[in-house]
């Protein structure tokens, strides 16, 4: 009896010892995010110093504020202070009349006014060491002006790539990345779930399907460069008419048409994810109760009856999940898109699946390659855009997942 209680009594200990590293892990991995995130913000917000070529009180007129001006008087200031080519250029892109005075406004900032960012700090130095701030401001740069700015606006949302930090936006990146991503869910997840149901509910067990098993789950470990450069060669080059929609008719030049373009990409990263939804996908249809077919089977259901009606709505919660942790991970990949051509500076919107393309990991890239400092702060902002992006799609796939659920 003692030596059951001696031996029961080490039993317990051990359990709390593994309780105890088990919820240190856990506290970790959460500090671990925190820590993340709180870096991330600490790039992303602060205090920033701003010189101007012109003050904006020098180009008042009558005493009137640039920002009050009417349109003419600001016509007449950018005529006045940029040089006649540029002020023809600007007038036959687009007539004065015919632009909106908020337009013709941002213009006189941004080429007769010119501020220019010459120093950053974080958030942290900004929220804690304010007065040392403005001191050194004031000796190192005593005609800037010291301002609390977030890299992230409406207008950095709206506002295509640009050389200058300051001016630069992720709109084009953002759109890439919606078209990218819905290829890739429009091409992996069918015939993912597909192959899945084939694997699971009519496959016999024998070598070659024994062999396509084994062969899925060393694919979902392949690296993703090795996607790429299998992009590359099949959808970039060999079926590169189709890809760069010539065939179609989408190009004007055949001669100049190239396959590396959004549906390029989509499918890359699609047969990236693909052994992934095949994987979570056999798995959540082998949780489902053998029990529940062999009622639909003694119902007089056939094969198919039984996996569309019972099998499938009791595995969708499972295969949406594993959907979405393979989507997370094509979201946020760079490799196989710079093998395949993704741009990384583009100015331009993509207007389908044959445009050229760039997206908000290929952006964050480029941008933390770059000297200036403004260009990390920039490069912040944009991963708390990629982060919104993918927990707003992880949120409808969750929303989708309890819709199914509440069906069953």
């Amino acid at each position: 009896m003692s030596e059951f209680k001696a031996n029961l009594d080490i039993r317990h200990r051990a359990g709390h010892i593994w309780r105890n590293i088990f919820r240190a892990s856990t506290v970790f991995g959460i500090l671990a995010l925190i820590v993340l995130l709180l870096n991330i913000a600490n790039s992303a917000f602060g205090y920033v110093a701003i010189e101007n070529d012109i003050n904006p009180a020098d180009l008042a007129i009558n005493s009137i504020p640039i920002e009050q001006l009417h349109q003419v008087d600001l016509v007449w200031i950018l005529e006045q202070n940029v040089s006649a080519g540029l002020f023809r250029r600007l007038e036959s892109e687009m007539p004065w009349e015919e632009r909106a005075r908020e337009e013709i406004y941002d213009l006189v900032v941004e080429r007769v006014v010119n501020p220019q960012v010459v120093h950053t700090w974080p958030l942290g130095g900004s929220l804690f060491h304010r007065a040392e701030i403005q001191a050194e401001v004031a000796a190192k740069f005593p005609g800037a002006t010291l301002e609390f700015r977030s890299w992230l606006t409406g207008d950095f949302l709206t506002t295509p790539q640009s050389p200058e930090a300051d001016r630069a936006g992720v709109r084009t990146a953002i759109l890439g990345s919606g078209w990218t991503i819905a290829i890739t869910i429009l091409f992996a997840f069918p015939l993912g779930v597909g192959a899945a149901i084939y694997l699971e509910e009519y496959a016999s067990d024998n070598r070659l399907n024994r062999v396509i098993q084994t062969n899925i789950n060393n694919l979902a470990g392949v690296p993703s460069i090795i996607y790429g450069m299998l992009g590359l060669a099949i959808f970039v080059r060999a079926l590169e008419p189709f890809t760069s929609g010539a065939i179609f008719g989408a190009v004007d030049d055949t001669a100049t048409a190239s396959g590396r373009t959004i549906i390029s990409a989509g499918m890359t990263l699609g047969l990236l994810i693909l052994p992934l939804i095949i994987i979570n996908a056999q798995e959540a249809i082998k949780a489902v109760s053998n029990s529940l077919r062999q009622a639909s089977y003694g119902m007089g259901a056939t094969r198919w009856q039984t996996v569309w009606h019972h099998v499938l709505p009791n595995a969708i919660s499972g295969i949406l999940t594993g959907t979405i942790l393979a989507i997370s991970r094509a979201i946020g990949e760079t490799a196989p898109l710079v093998v395949v051509g993704a741009s990384t500076f583009i100015t331009f919107d993509p207007e389908g699946p044959f445009s050229k393309f760039t997206t908000l990991p290929i952006q964050i890239y480029q941008w933390t390659a770059r000297p200036q400092a403004e260009f990390r702060n920039i490069a912040a902002a944009a991963i708390l855009v990629l982060l919104a992006m993918l927990l707003s799609m992880n949120a409808a796939a969750v929303v989708l997942r309890n819709r199914y659920n509440r069906k069953i």
